[in-house]
C-alpha cells in the first residue's frame, strides 16, 4: 500500500508546519481581499442603475461564489485523492489553483462590467479552492493525530493572518485593480515554499480505484447514519460558521450606515485586527492544550458559545467601543474553535483513500455559509429589523451549533 493512504505516525517538523501555514496564508489573502474591502468597492460602483441596493447587489455576488465554492472544494479533493503524478496527490492542485487564483484576481482588477465582477469572483473561488482542497488534505496526510491540534492551530492563525494581510493590502494598495493586482502577487508567491521545499506523498496507480462516473458522484454522499459523528461533526462547523459569516458580511455597511464611523474601512481593517491579536492570543494554544488533555468536544463547545454571546451583545450594544470589544470576545472564541475542531474534522474521517473528498465535504460547512448569510441578512437588514435583529439571530445560531456538538460520540 501506497505511505499516502496509512496513517500518519511520524511528527512533522517546524519548516513543514510553517510552510504549510504560509501557503494557507496566501489562499485566504486571495479570499478576504475581495470579500472584506474590494468586492464591497466594486458593489457600491455597480449597485447604481441596476434597481439593487449595494447591500443586496454584493449579497448576489459574494452568493453565487460561494455556490461555486460549495461544488469545486469537494469536487478538488477527490480529484486530488485520485492523482498519481510524481510530484505527489496534492502540490500540483496547490500550484494550479494559487496560478488559476491569482489570474482570476487580475480578472477582477479590470471588471468594468458587473457580469465580468461576478464570473470573476466565481472563477476566484474555483481555483483558489482547487488549492485550498489539497493544502487541508496534507494535514491528516502527513500529521498523526496527537499533533493535529497544534498544527490546526498554526493553519489557523494562518487563515486569519490571511485575512488581515488581505485587507491590509486591499486597503493600502491605493485602489481596486491595485487592491486585486497586490493579493494575486502574494497568492502565488505564499504556495511557493511548500511544493518546492517539502515533497508531497505519491500515490501508487495500483493503489488507485478503478474509474467510474457513478463511483465518483455517489462517493460524495455520505451517510448520517451510517457516519453520523462526521455528519453532527459537519453541521457543527456549519451553524457556527454561518453566525461568523453573518458577522462580517455587512461589516463595512454596519459601520457606515449604523456606528455612522468616520472611516468605515479603517474601521474594518482595525475591528479585523484586533480580532486578529486575540485570535492568534489562543488559536495555537488552544490546539496545544487539546492534544495533551486529549479532547476536542469541550473546546469546540465553549468556544461556540462565547462567540454566541459576543455576538449578541452586539445585537444589544450598537457603538464603536463595543464592536471593538466584541472583535475581541470573537477572536478568543474563534482561534480556540479554528484549531480544535479542525482536529475534532480529522479524527472523523471515515477512511484514508478518501481523505481530500471528505475534507473537501466537510469545508462545505464553510462554504455553504457563504450562501446562506447574504439569503437570510439581506432580507432582514432591509426588510425585518436591521443589524440588531441580524446580529441576534447569528447568536442564536452560533449557540446551537456550539449546543449540538456533544452528540458526536466516536471523540472525547
Amino acid at each position: 500500500m501506497s505511505t499516502a493512504l496509512t496513517e500518519p505516525v511520524e511528527r512533522v517538523g517546524r519548516g513543514w508546519t510553517a510552510s504549510l501555514s504560509l501557503a494557507n496564508v496566501a489562499i485566504w489573502v486571495g479570499w478576504y481581499g475581495p470579500l472584506q474591502i474590494l468586492l464591497a468597492r466594486q458593489a457600491e460602483d455597480f449597485a447604481p442603475g441596476t434597481g439593487m441596493s449595494k447591500e443586496t447587489l454584493l449579497a448576489w455576488v459574494t452568493g453565487v461564489g460561494a455556490v461555486v465554492s460549495l461544488a469545486a472544494n469537494p469536487f478538488f479533493g477527490a480529484l486530488s485523492d485520485r492523482t498519481t503524478a510524481r510530484w505527489g496527490r496534492r502540490s500540483p492542485w496547490i500550484v494550479a489553483g494559487a496560478a488559476g487564483g491569482a489570474l482570476s484576481l487580475l480578472l477582477l482588477a479590470g471588471a468594468d462590467r458587473l457580469w465580468l465582477m461576478t464570473l470573476g469572483w466565481c472563477l476566484v473561488q474555483l481555483t483558489l479552492n482547487a488549492a485550498f482542497a489539497a493544502v487541508t488534505a496534507a494535514v491528516p496526510d502527513r500529521v498523526p493525530r496527537l499533533q493535529r491540534g497544534v498544527v490546526g492551530g498554526w493553519i489557523g492563525a494562518a487563515q486569519i493572518l490571511g485575512a488581515v494581510v488581505g485587507t491590509g493590502l486591499a486597503t493600502a494598495a491605493g485602489g481596486i485593480a491595485a487592491g486585486y493586482a497586490a493579493c494575486a502577487v502574494f497568492a502565488v508567491a505564499g504556495v511557493l515554499p511548500y511544493v518546492l521545499r517539502h515533497r508531497d506523498l505519491t500515490l501508487a496507480p495500483a493503489d488507485r480505484p478503478p474509474w467510474s462516473w457513478r463511483s465518483f458522484v455517489r462517493g460524495f454522499w455520505l451517510s448520517p447514519r451510517r457516519h453520523p459523528d462526521f455528519a453532527w461533526a459537519w453541521l457543527t462547523r456549519f451553524l457556527i460558521n454561518l453566525s461568523n459569516a453573518l458577522v462580517i458580511l455587512y461589516l463595512l455597511y454596519y459601520l457606515r450606515d449604523s456606528l455612522h464611523h468616520d472611516d468605515p474601512e479603517q474601521g474594518v481593517l482595525i475591528l479585523t485586527a484586533v480580532d486578529s491579536v486575540a485570535l492568534l492570543a489562543t488559536v495555537v494554544v488552544g490546539g496545544i492544550w487539546s492534544d495533551r488533555v486529549g479532547r476536542r468536544k469541550p473546546f469546540v463547545r465553549w468556544s461556540g458559545v462565547l462567540m454566541a454571546v459576543a455576538t449578541a451583545l452586539l445585537a444589544v450594544w450598537q457603538t464603536w467601543p463595543s464592536a471593538i470589544v466584541v472583535a475581541a470576545l470573537l477572536g478568543v472564541g474563534l482561534g480556540v474553535f479554528m484549531s480544535v475542531d479542525f482536529a475534532l474534522m480529522t479524527d472523523v474521517l471515515p477512511k484514508a483513500a478518501d481523505r481530500g473528498k471528505d475534507l473537501g465535504v466537510i469545508n462545505v460547512a464553510n462554504a455553504l455559509p457563504q450562501v446562506a448569510a447574504p439569503a437570510l441578512a439581506a432580507p432582514i437588514v432591509t426588510h425585518l429589523g436591521g443589524y440588531r435583529v441580524l446580529y441576534g439571530v447569528a447568536a442564536a445560531v452560533g449557540l446551537a451549533g456550539a449546543v449540538l456538538v456533544g452528540r458526536i460520540r466516536s471523540v472525547d
